[in-house]
């Protein structure tokens, strides 16, 4: 098996993903996993594809990220290791597609609109 490249998007996020065999880790911008997201859930939430389809500690992962907050990214990370992951072996499709991991999330920033505070919120209104 030689490299997989595969894109995940979330929000402004874009996720390059570069997945080849090996002992497991995961470097995200030339930093490791741990340094870039320092939460337990945004961890769990970059290693829920292998965790679901067992296949922890079999591949590394080379990861180039931009755009958006961490959240954003570390979606945008799943999304792509879950693509990865079904172009590896097409029976973890039918365990990723339940878990909801294959679905690229469409929600994005509504536009503020002119004679507007913000997207939805109006300036104070005064009567007299």
């Amino acid at each position: 098996m030689d490299i997989i490249h595969k894109i995940g998007r979330r929000k402004t996020a874009v996720a390059r993903v570069y997945v080849s065999k090996g002992k497991g880790n995961i470097t995200i911008n030339k930093r490791d996993l741990n340094d870039y997201f320092p939460t337990a859930t945004l961890q769990y939430k970059v290693k829920q594809p292998f965790s679901v389809t067992e296949t922890e500690g079999d591949f590394d992962v080379k990861v180039n990220v931009f755009g958006g907050g961490i959240t954003g990214q570390a979606e945008a990370i799943r999304l792509a290791l879950a693509r990865v992951m079904c172009e590896i072996d097409e029976e973890n499709r039918l365990v990723l597609k339940p878990e909801g991991l294959l679905t690229r999330d469409p929600r994005m920033v509504e536009r503020k609109k002119f004679g507007q505070k913000k997207a939805r919120k109006k300036f104070q209104f005064s009567k007299r």
